[in-house]
């Protein structure tokens, strides 16, 4: 079960495709948050909802916005990934302990051992204002998530 909607983030400290550690909690107050959670590098609806946040990603990273998309990959997935697919924001690696930041969130699909497609818009303060949660065969639409970030 995800997250509810007024909950308070969970925060969490993972390493990007670049190896520089992020941590949720460093953006609370200055900006908020994007938390899009996908299953697979290299897989063709994540690469194409990738993809779609590339090519508008002046609405996901701003001085209003963070994007921080995380999968269960390795960092140096990842980083060949991003490099791959000319991704600008930070690929999260919830590798190990594996799936932690995916369970928090009640994303984490244990049996395939990778999290469902979770989006979650966190406020500056911290808190969640709106999510989506689609299964792994189902894309989002990013339209949604934009509304929930115009509503802040």
């Amino acid at each position: 079960m995800a997250i509810e909607i007024g909950a308070e983030a969970p925060d969490f400290e993972l390493k990007d495709n670049h190896g520089r550690t992020v941590r949720l909690s460093a953006f609370r107050g200055e900006r908020n948050v994007v938390l899009f959670f996908y299953p697979f590098a290299f897989t063709s609806v994540c690469t194409g909802e990738l993809r779609e946040l590339r090519d508008h990603l002046d609405a996901f990273v701003n001085d209003d916005t963070q994007l921080l998309a995380v999968s269960n990959d390795s960092i140096h997935t990842l980083r060949v990934y991003g490099d791959q697919e000319q991704l600008e924001f930070p690929l999260l690696s919830d590798f190990w302990p594996h799936g932690a930041a995916s369970r928090a969130y009640g994303v984490l699909d244990e049996d395939k051992g990778c999290a469902v497609r979770g989006t979650f818009v966190i406020d500056k303060a911290g808190t969640v204002r709106w999510s989506v949660v689609n299964a792994l065969p189902d894309a989002r639409d990013l339209d949604d998530c934009l509304k929930a970030l115009a509503a802040l």
